[in-house]
Formats: C-alpha cells, structure tokens, sequence
C-alpha cells in the first residue's frame, strides 16, 4: 500500500502577518472563521464531485484556494488550484486523485492550523 504522507505546508510568516495587522483577536477570528468555511468547502466539493456537478466542484477549488492563501495554507491553496485545473479535463480519474489529495491536505492542514493557535502564536 502506499504511504501518504504530505506536510501541511503552513506558512508561518503569512499568519504571523495576519496577527500583526489585525491584532490577536481579530486575527484568531478570521482565522477561525476562513476554518470553518474551509471545512465547509472541503466537503462540499467532495460532494460535487460525487454528484458529478463539476462546475461546482471548480467553484469550490477555486474558493478553497482563496482562503487558504489569505492564512498561509500555501498547500492546501496549491492543491486547490490544481483541483480547479483538473476540473477542466474530462479525466475523472486524475479529479479524483487530486480530490483526495486535496482532502488530505486539508485535513491536515486545518489540524497543523488549529494546534498553533493552542499554542497562541
């Protein structure tokens, strides 16, 4: 079987911006807010892509990418991107390897996320 492991991809700098500008807590708002959206879009587009709406699922990619770029999840917006990409080819096998990276990624990226906030960056 094959391993699948992928870092997070965090970048710390963007975060860390993010803090100074707008403040502890305004900071932690937005950022648990872009989660709770980014958790709402993942599976979203996991479902658009099982109904086969793949102009939604394009959508979603793209507005995963968004968000993720505006906390420093440099991967997860990268593998989103690439998700809309895909979307635009007829391949479904290739949508569905890159959905479930995207997933992955994801998920551990809103855990890598949610741990540096307990420890209060």
């Amino acid at each position: 079987m094959l391993a699948q492991n992928e870092a997070a991809g965090l970048d710390s700098e963007k975060l860390e911006a993010l803090y100074r500008q707008l403040g502890d807590s305004s900071a932690e708002d937005v950022v648990c807010r872009a989660m709770e959206e980014l958790a709402l879009r993942l599976s979203q587009v996991e479902r658009y892509f099982r109904a086969n709406e793949i102009d939604e699922m394009r959508k979603g990619a793209r507005s995963i990418a968004a968000i993720a770029e505006q906390i420093g999840m440099a991967a997860l917006s990268r593998v989103a991107q690439q998700l809309h990409q895909c979307a635009s080819t007829n391949d479904t096998v290739a949508q569905a390897a890159v959905l479930a990276r995207l997933i992955r990624v994801g998920e551990r990226s809103l855990m890598e996320i949610w741990e540096l906030q307990d420890l209060s960056i």
